[in-house]
């Protein structure tokens, strides 16, 4: 009986300094992996980085020093490494089968870092989603929409999308349709129109200059179809001010009917 308790307590104490020892590891573990990551996202090396390899190489960095804690803390609490692979191998299609999901999005997020179809801060509209990419980790896409809605996308179904990047080009056009009266002078509405991309300050001559033409209508109206070229970033402010001024100054010019339609935006 005295051989038993003996033995117990031999046991509970290794086994009780053996978790002891595996929290202790846990905590200063973290606290040193929290540190390391600190020191690279403050570093020079990362500032030179584009921001989308930066946010990849972190996500990246921190998963493999958790990895390299866990092993540690296997190792301390004494199980023995060749199981831990055993077990891990058995246990590796089932897991995978179970991830498929989350496999796809990191196979995804790695051709997303690879091929570079859009950076942090380009606009883009993929997947049923429009606006900002705020952040590109290892599994998902974050996105600030325009009314400041965060939408997170994951990178399988990004990978699988057509991704329409906003921001790619120096320039954009932006295309308005504006409705008229039948039976008014056509020259004359064109002028009003191109009179008004003309004057505005956001309005480019190239790679185009201002565009205004008749371009279809029906039995009751006329259909004019306007272009002008801006700065991608000015897209909304250019859009927003033509549609207001040309409806404005058609009316002015005393044109019957001015109403604007949206083409595309």
């Amino acid at each position: 009986m005295e051989n038993l308790l003996k033995n117990l307590t031999d046991l509970g104490v290794n086994v009780g300094g053996k978790l002891v020892l595996a929290l202790l590891i846990f905590i200063i573990g973290r606290m040193i992996i929290n540190r390391i990551v600190a020191m690279f996202e403050n570093g020079k090396m990362m500032d030179k980085m584009d921001p989308t390899v930066k946010s990849f190489m972190l996500n990246f960095i921190k998963i493999g020093l958790n990895i390299v804690l866990i092993i540690s803390i296997i190792g301390v609490l004494g199980v023995p490494m060749a199981s831990v692979v055993a077990v891990l191998a058995s246990a590796g299609l089932a897991v995978g089968m179970a991830l498929q999901g989350a496999l796809s999005n990191l196979a995804g997020g790695i051709m997303l870092l690879i091929f570079r179809p859009f950076n942090v801060g380009d606009y883009i509209i993929a997947a049923g989603d429009e606006g900002v990419v705020r952040e590109i980790t290892l599994f998902y896409t974050v996105l600030t929409t325009t009314d400041n809605k965060r939408v997170t996308i994951p990178n399988g179904s990004l990978m699988n999308a057509n991704v329409t990047n906003c921001s790619s080009e120096e320039c954009r056009r932006v295309d308005l349709t504006f409705g008229c009266g039948k039976g008014q002078d056509i020259y004359k509405i064109q002028n009003v129109m191109l009179d008004v991309m003309k004057k505005h300050p956001l309005v480019l001559d190239a790679p185009g200059e201002p565009f205004a033409r008749v371009s279809g209508g029906s039995n009751e109206a006329m259909e004019f179809t306007t272009r002008a070229w801006c700065k991608s970033e000015d897209y909304w402010t250019v859009y927003f001010d033509l549609s207001d001024q040309i409806t404005a100054a058609l009316g002015e010019a005393g044109v019957a009917g001015p109403a604007v339609k949206v083409i595309n935006g």
